[in-house]
Parts: C-alpha cells; structure tokens; sequence
C-alpha cells in the first residue's frame, strides 16, 4: 500500500560542509554551520514549483531537474510515496561551486525533505538506508555523511557498495576559519585532473597522515600541521586552484594549519586561535574570510517561522 502524505509544508535546514581535511581524501567530513534552508508542501497540479533565493538562485534550475527536486522524487519512490506534486522553497547560504558541500546538502536536504512529508517517513527512510540513495547520488560519502549526521564524519563504501560511516567531535580548542573565493570551481573538473593510480610511497603517506588527522582532530590537535599534509589530490589540481594553494602554503609558513576545502578554492584554516586577521590579510581582495563554528547537527527539520 503506498505511504500516505502529509498535506502541511515542511521546513528542512542543511549544512554545509568541509572534506578531505588534507590527506583523508573522499572519507573525512566535516559539518560547518553554514546552512540551507528548504521548505516543501505537497500539491494535487502535476509537477513541481520551485522559487530559489541566496547562493545559486540565478543558476540552478527551477524544474523537476533541480537536484533537491530530484533527490526527493528518489525518496518518495524509496518510501513508495507517489504526489502529483510539490512547491519547493530554497534559501541558499552555502556558496556553490567553491568546495563546501553544496551538492550534498541538496541532496540530503531533499532526501529529509520528503521524508518529512511523508506519515511514518522515518521509519519508511531510516538513516542507513537515505545514506545509501545520497551516496548514490554523489558517488562518495564524505560530505554526504557530514550533511547528514553533523560533527565530524569519517565515511566510506564497502566492497558491497554500501556506505558507513563514523561521527567523531572536534576537539574544543580547535578555531575554524573559511576563506572563499569568488572563483567557481566544479567538483567534475578538479576530479578529472586526479589519476587513476598513485604511487605507494604517497598512499602509505596519506594513510599514516589520515590516522594521524583523526587523533589531532578529537584529542591533540597540536598534532594538527602534520596530520593535515597530503600528497594525493592537492599539489596534482595546483593548475586549477591558483592562489588557493598559495593561500594555504603562506598560512602553514605562518604556523596555522590549513587546507583545500573538498575539490577547493575554499581553504580551511584549523588552529587554537580564531586567527581571523591573519587568514584575511594573507588572503587580500577577493576572499571572504569568515570564522566558522561546526554544526552539531546533521539536516533536520525545524518549526516553520523560526
């Protein structure tokens, strides 16, 4: 029998989110507290309407192609949920193309979204099982699982091809700082400039660094500028990034930890201290540099209104 619907509007907040971290490449997330906002009610017209407003209202599509709208037509046919259709509602903080998740909240957005509308949706769309369509969609957990459980995430797919995933807390101490370009770089063009094989002596680095990075980021987080070195996927996009890696380079030269956020521009200062100042003036004209706080929280729905 098909799920019943509910006929209320439903309101979903989604973070961004941070991923790599620097040598956990495609496994370590983090949620940063940078969110969007959606709200969605079903309709008896066929089809979808969809306003947009903040980061991407100009460039997204506002069709059934739009990737929230698609997200939620995966989750209303997993639910066996069947609308004729619904009005969609997006308030976007989180800047695209610039290597903070955007994509994966739209997509986990969407996904809780139409759970929410559904009667007994989270017993129908259970955690394990919505992880497993978003993955699908992205083809890799790590933002994925920080979009949709918060904190700190390690992530990663089985031979099977199902995902899993930990949530960790980031130490207290720990200070976040983003600088975002104003360049837009597409997660599919960074991608192509990785290769297809690495060398061992890079993996065996990267390993060592990526178990290094998950004790410095929940218990000693002096350990941060050695965990946080990569030899995998940074330095092969320096084409592509141009003052990011700068940016990140002149940081670590001044003793603050730093890296590329997700497939960049951004770049993610981690340190004791806020060190606002530092990053701005390292960065110059054409960043926004901002403190950023981590969202406990994975997407979730909130009272409308509030």
């Amino acid at each position: 029998m098909a799920a019943s619907l509910r006929r209320d509007p439903m309101r979903v907040v989604v973070p961004a989110s941070s991923a790599n971290l620097g040598p956990a490449f495609d496994s370590a997330g983090l949620a940063l507290e940078i969110v969007d906002d959606l709200v969605a009610m079903i309709t008896d017209d066929d089809g979808v309407l969809i306003e947009v407003a903040g980061e991407g209202a100009d460039d997204v599509p506002l069709d059934d192609s739009h990737l929230v709208a698609r997200a939620m037509a995966l989750g209303f046919a997993a639910m066996d949920a069947h609308p004729r259709g619904f009005i969609l509602r997006c308030n976007n903080s989180i800047p695209h193309g610039r290597g903070l998740g955007s994509s994966a909240a739209a997509i986990v957005g969407g996904l809780v979204l139409a759970r929410a509308l559904v009667l007994a949706g989270d017993t129908l769309l259970p955690d394990t099982e919505l992880l497993q369509i978003a993955r699908a969609m992205e083809s890799h957990p790590d933002n994925i699982s920080a979009a949709l459980f918060g904190g700190l995430t390690f992530a990663w797919t089985g031979d099977s091809g199902l995902a899993g995933h930990i949530r960790l807390e980031l130490h207290p101490e720990i200070k976040l700082v983003m600088a975002v370009p104003e360049t837009v770089l597409p997660t599919v063009e960074a991608r192509m400039l990785l290769p297809n094989e690495v060398a061992f002596d890079d993996a065996a680095f990267n390993v060592a660094r990526s178990a290094l990075l998950l004790h410095a980021l929940t218990t000693a987080p002096e350990h941060l500028m050695e965990a946080t070195t990569d030899r995998l996927h940074q330095n092969l996009r320096r084409s592509i990034y141009g003052s990011s890696l700068e940016l990140v380079a002149a940081l670590r030269d001044n003793g603050v930890p730093a890296v590329i956020s997700g497939a960049g521009p951004s770049v993610l200062a981690l340190a004791s201290e806020t060190n606002v100042d530092l990053v701005a003036i390292l960065a110059g004209s054409g960043w926004q540099v901002r403190p950023v706080t981590v969202s406990g929280q994975g997407a979730r729905t909130v009272p409308i209104g509030i």
